[in-house]
């Protein structure tokens, strides 16, 4: 099993990268969200990886952590989910993201992901919640994610809606967190965030 991969960086195609380990070039598959934070070509890299052999092919699968990693690995043992489509899952929704959706069962937020269905959200909630505890590598509280009281509705509603416009969980949460003003308005808090979004 090849459970980490240290090297440089050669080429990145997505969902492809290139890293060579000592002069053995290593062709990785990974989700887009790897794909954002990668250096540049030419600079050292380390990725915790997952090795699947087939009859028609040894594949290699790279994460940024183990945390993002294991929970790959809770996925791709979900009934109806292989590795193709996990990697499509954790490219559409951050693995923190994602954790946060199966702790609060929340399957109406994993269907926007492309590639999730109904049935295969509900199916995610399900045999996932179990399996969340027992991952290894787990941060003691997940990036990005925010506690929202009830009173902070309109906090949420802003960052909901800065996600469905395509920015990153984390990004929206910060940006939100930066104009966030007791009395102010969703509408009045995804102005702000946007304008500083867009500096």
């Amino acid at each position: 099993m090849i459970g980490q991969l240290r090297g440089t960086l050669l080429e990145k195609r997505p969902p492809v990268l290139l890293l060579d380990v000592n002069g053995v070039g290593y062709e990785v598959e990974a989700p887009m969200t790897v794909f954002y934070e990668l250096p540049e070509t030419g600079q050292p890299l380390t990725l915790h990886t997952h090795f699947v052999v087939r009859e028609d092919a040894q594949l290699l699968y790279g994460f940024s952590s183990r945390y993002e990693r294991e929970l790959f690995r809770a996925l791709i043992k979900v009934n109806g989910v292989g590795p193709k489509m996990g990697l499509a899952i954790l490219s559409g929704i951050e693995a923190d993201r994602l954790a946060q959706c199966i702790q609060d069962q929340d399957s109406s937020t994993l269907v926007k992901v492309p590639g999730i269905g109904k049935k295969t959200a509900e199916r995610l909630v399900i045999e996932m919640s179990d399996r969340l505890d027992k991952i290894d590598g787990a941060p003691a509280s997940l990036p990005g994610r925010v506690a929202l009281s009830p009173a902070d509705d309109a906090r949420s509603d802003a960052i909901a809606a800065l996600e469905a416009l395509g920015y990153r969980n984390k990004d929206a949460v910060a940006a939100v967190g930066k104009v966030a003003e007791e009395g102010a308005s969703s509408e009045q808090m995804i102005r702000l965030a946007l304008k500083n979004l867009a500096r």
